[in-house]
This record gives C-alpha cells, structure tokens and sequence, in this order.
C-alpha cells in the first residue's frame, strides 16, 4: 500500500514538538548546561592569547606567572565544560528516552483503535518496523543528534561574537565560506532525503518477507521451497542494502564537502591574519585566539553536516511513524449508542451488500433471518463470501447498503464494544498468547474460576490432556503455543469462547483442525452449553454441519438455497453437489 505525499520538515518537527513540550523543564536545564558548558568552552581560547600575549619575543622576557594562571584558568575551565557536556548528554537521554516510551505507547494504543482493514493491508513486518527500528531511529537523533545540534549552535554563535571582538575585518572571510557551506548543505540534503525515506520503506519490506516466511517454515518445507525462497529474500535483502548504500552514500558527501569549505576559511584566515599583523593591526595572541575560534566557528557546522545524514534518516522515520497516528481509526459509535445487555440472539439481514474495494461487490443483497437459538452453518465454496458474512456481523466492516440487526436493533446503533461482547468467537488461524493455559482459556472472562475453565475443557474433551502437561493448567505456553499440537490449540480455543457469557457463537473454519470424532464430541457439548443461544458455522467439511438447524448455502455473495441437510439433499442442488464431491 503506497504512502501518501511526504511531509514537510516543519510539520515533522511540530509533530514532535508536543512530545518534547511534556518535558519543559528538563530540556530548559539541558538548554542551561548547552550554554554553560559551550561558553566555559569558549572562553579557553580568549586566555590562550593571553598567555601568548605573556611571552615577549623582542624583549626575550615570559610572563610565566601569568602564563601559569591562564593554563590554570583554561584547564579549569575545560574541566568544567566537559562536566556541562557530561550531564548535558545523560539528561537528555532520560529525556530522550521519556519521549520514545510515549510515542511507542502512543503507536501501540493507535494499533489497538485502527480498523481490521488496515492490518489486511499492510505487512506484519512493517508495522514492527515502524514501532521498533524508526522508533529506535528517532530515539538514537534525539539523544545524540539534538544534543549535538544544541552545542554547535552555543558554540557557532559564542565563537562568532568572539571573532567580531577581535577582527571584524578577518570575520569577512566567513561572509564567503558560510553560504557557501549552506548552498552545499542544502543541495545534498534536498538530494538525499527522498533516499533516507526509500531506505525505511525497503527495511519495512524486507522486515515484512522475513516475517512471512518465518511464520510459514512448515509449509516452505513441505514444498521444497528453500532455494526459491532464498532468491526471494536476496532480492528484497539487495534492494534494502541498495537503498541503504545510496542514502549513505550520498549523505556521507555532507561532512567532506562542508570540511573542505571550513579549512579552506582557516587559510584565508591565516593568510588575511598575516596581512593584519604586518600591518599593526592585531597581535600574534589576537591572532592565535582567532584561529582557535574560526575553528570553534567552523567545527561545530562541520559536525552539523556530517550528522545530516542520520538527522535524514530520523525525519524518514518520524514520518512514517506519524503516518501511522494518522490513520484512521474505527469510527466513532454514532451518537447516542445504545450498550446492548443480556442480548437474545436474533440476527436478521436485509438487503445488504459489501465490497472490500468499490469496484468489487463481494456480498450482494443478502437477506435473512435467524431466530434466537438457532445453530446457522454457513457453506459454499472458497471466496463465496462466507467469512465476510462474519466480519460483517463483527462490524469489522460496514456494510455498504441494507441493514443487519441484532434483537431488531440495528447494529450501527450500537456501541461496537456492546455488539461484539454478544459473540464468542472462535477462528480457524488460532492465538494463544505466552502465558499459562488457564490464563490462556480464561481470556476475556475476567471472573472465570479455575472450575469454570476445567469444566468448558471437561466438555471439549481436552481436560485429559492438559492433566498430562509438566503442570498442567498452570504450564506455560510459548511462542503461539508451539510446544503443542494444533489440534489441541484449536480446542483450547474453542474452550476459551464456550467460557465467555455471550448469547452468540461464530465458528469460521473453528474445527478444521480435529478429527471427525473430536469435533463430533464439541459439536455436542456446544449444544448442551450454549443451549438458547444462537450459534453460527462456517465449515467446508459439510458432515460436520449435518445437524445444524438451518444451512445457508452461499455463492457469488448470494444465498443460493437454504434448509435442513435433509431437505437440501433431495433434488439436484447446489448443496448437494457440494456434498457428493466430498463423499464420492
């Protein structure tokens, strides 16, 4: 999914402003030991040319006391700024590191408010790039960059006043060789920014693929695919590591070039200096004093330069961290919502259509009716419609046209939290979380005693299981659950939703995991414990879906025909044909 326009730098930084704002006080004590520490720097060079103003060459006579004193000065006085610097740097990575815990905890709070359509657009991988690297980016700018940006700026402007004190006329040279540092400046950076940004969005990629296809290892090995996906990967990995060279490449031109601007200064300075002492106009200290300040002058913009670079890269990953703020997230409740309680279980369609993209229609004017109650398998072939059925149910997505209540109440005048603590709701890709597995089964019911959890799992058949585990419902699950088996994920699953309290059951593909005989044993326990609540199953294996009280068949988004198994096996239907192709 491409992103929008870049955004101005301006804009970044008003973004991060707000940020930064929260934490005032410590930015303005940074701001106090910036100036401190930069002018106790900036005076060393002013007793330097004192010192050597001691020393008189003509008269073959040194002032060592004073001389003595000025290198005392000087070094106390470097002590000091290097104190400054000291705390400077620790304080602003306390600072620095308040503000990416607040923007990463913003970015995740985002996560959780954004619509299911947003994650089936966009890569897992890149999202964890986005709340990770580029965050990581930013943090790294902002406790080195900044600080960085902060004393050169002191310096810069302390050793500029410094200069005019002592030569207004040698301070001419810079009128030269600073717009010219700026033009160069400017240049390379207006040339190398839009490269920084193609170096995140490739690490976004690659994080992507490898993500992908971390996950799928199992199926990449069934089909031999090992060397293919290889090639894939050294694909994304060169283009990740062109981009990165190209945007290094170009930004290392910053620091050479305004270098080679700054030394060439320091010549005219020198050759200028000389012209002026022949002259009279300035001693030899005066002179010493200003070459040390043009190189304080001339330094610091260097240094700014050479980090323009990753001051780049941080715009590059700001912007696409506060791409993802501004997305979208679910819309608001409409007004005056209602917070469906005790709901009955009543579900009626009208009329309703849905596409994912306007130009594709995937449910067209479904209507139906399903009592309080009622087991609803949902069956047709891949791409029929029928997880979209759920998702509109769910209000994942809003339906187009048409209307869907729940207990006649339109859904769209309820609160989503109220309608979707209606549902329990079971999915074929399962997720468990790492933690134990009564934790695990007792998610989302807050006040589920440990009898509650044993018995839903008496009743999925899966108690004597869980008792041979090293300890039981106390083990802990890893990593999704890898250390069992899916069938078994799958059923714990499935416990956790028959514990919830909730007066409707989605199953989409929910047994595709288990055996014809486990899934026989839930079927049947299901009924006993969701006894007056209505149920709904989308299933491709129609023998699981035999004694359901009603069968809507789904094709092209349409229900094509509906019924019991029985009255759906006379005749040549659809259903039927479904059925024989299975059971040939």
């Amino acid at each position: 999914m491409k992103e929008k326009g870049k955004m101005k730098k301006t804009a970044i930084l008003g973004r991060l402003a707000p940020y930064l704002w929260k934490h005032k006080f410590l930015l303005l004590l940074c701001v106090l030991f910036t100036v401190g520490g930069n002018l106790t720097g900036l005076a060393g060079p002013y007793f330097s040319g004192l010192a050597i103003d001691a020393i008189k060459p003509g008269e073959g006579k040194v002032d060592f006391p004073s001389v003595w004193r000025y290198a005392l000065i000087m070094a106390g006085l470097y002590i000091l700024s290097a104190l400054l610097s000291f705390l400077l740097s620790r304080l602003m990575i306390v600072v620095s590191r308040r503000v990416v815990n607040a923007m990463r905890r913003d970015v995740f709070n985002k996560l959780t408010q954004l619509p299911v359509g947003y994650f089936d657009t966009h890569q897992t991988g890149d999202i964890l790039s986005r709340i990770s690297y580029d965050i990581d980016t930013i943090n790294t700018s902002l406790s080195n960059d900044l600080v960085q940006v902060l004393a050169s700026s002191v310096t810069v402007t302390g050793a500029l006043v410094m200069m005019l004190w002592i030569s207004p006329l040698l301070v001419l040279v810079f009128a030269f060789t600073v717009p010219l540092s700026v033009f160069l400046t400017k240049k390379i950076t207006g040339f190398t920014r839009p490269l920084f940004r193609k170096r995140s969005a490739k690490l976004g990629e690659l994080n992507g693929f490898v993500e992908e296809m971390i996950s799928g290892q199992k199926t990449l090995k069934a089909y031999s695919q090992e060397k293919n996906t290889i090639k894939k990967f050294d694909g994304h990995n060169d283009e990740t590591a062109d981009a990165y060279y190209r945007a290094e490449y170009y930004g290392s031109m910053t620091g050479p070039s305004v270098n080679f601007v700054n030394n060439l200064s320091l010549s005219l300075v020198s050759f200028f200096g000389a012209l002026l002492f022949l002259k009279g106009s300035i001693s030899i200290g005066n002179i010493s004093t200003f070459v040390l300040y043009s190189r304080q002058f001339s330094g610091p913009i260097n240094e700014i330069a050479n980090i323009i670079g990753e001051l780049q890269s941080a715009f590059s990953a700001a912007e696409r961290v506060f791409r993802l703020l501004d997305e979208l997230p679910e819309p608001e409740d409409a007004p005056g919502a209602l917070e469906l309680a005790n709901a009955q279980g009543e579900v009626d369609f009208e009329d309703v259509c849905f596409g994912y993209t306007p130009e594709r229609e995937v449910i067209h004017r479904l209507s139906l009716h399903v009592p309080k109650g009622a087991l609803v398998a949902i069956v047709g072939p891949t791409g029929a419609g029928k997880t979209t059925v759920v998702n509109l149910l769910m209000r994942f997505y809003d339906a187009d046209s048409g209307e869907i209540r729940l207990d006649q109440n339109p859904i769209k005048n309820l609160t989503r939290r109220s309608l979707r603590r209606c549902y329990s709701m079971v999915l074929q890709d399962t997720w468990l979380f790492s933690g134990t597995v009564c934790e695990n089964i007792a998610y989302g019911s807050e006040q589920a005693s440990r009898a509650d959890v044993e018995r839903v799992c008496r009743a999925c058949g899966i108690h004597d299981y869980i008792q041979t585990l090293p300890d039981g419902y106390d083990t802990v699950l890893e990593d999704d659950g890898s250390n069992i088996s899916k069938g078994q994920k799958q059923l714990m699953t499935i416990a956790r939703a028959m514990l919830l309290s909730s007066s409707l059951l989605i199953l989409d593909e929910a047994t595709s995991n288990v055996d014809t005989r486990t899934e026989l044993q839930i079927q049947k326990a299901m009924r006993a414990l969701m006894a007056d609540k209505t149920c709904f199953v989308i299933a491709h294996r129609l023998s699981t879906v035999r004694g359901a009280d009603m069968i809507l068949v789904v094709r092209d988004g349409k229900i094509v025909e509906r019924g019991t198994h029985d009255s759906l096996m006379e005749g040549n239907t659809f259903y039927r044909q479904l059925y024989d192709a299975q059971f040939a």
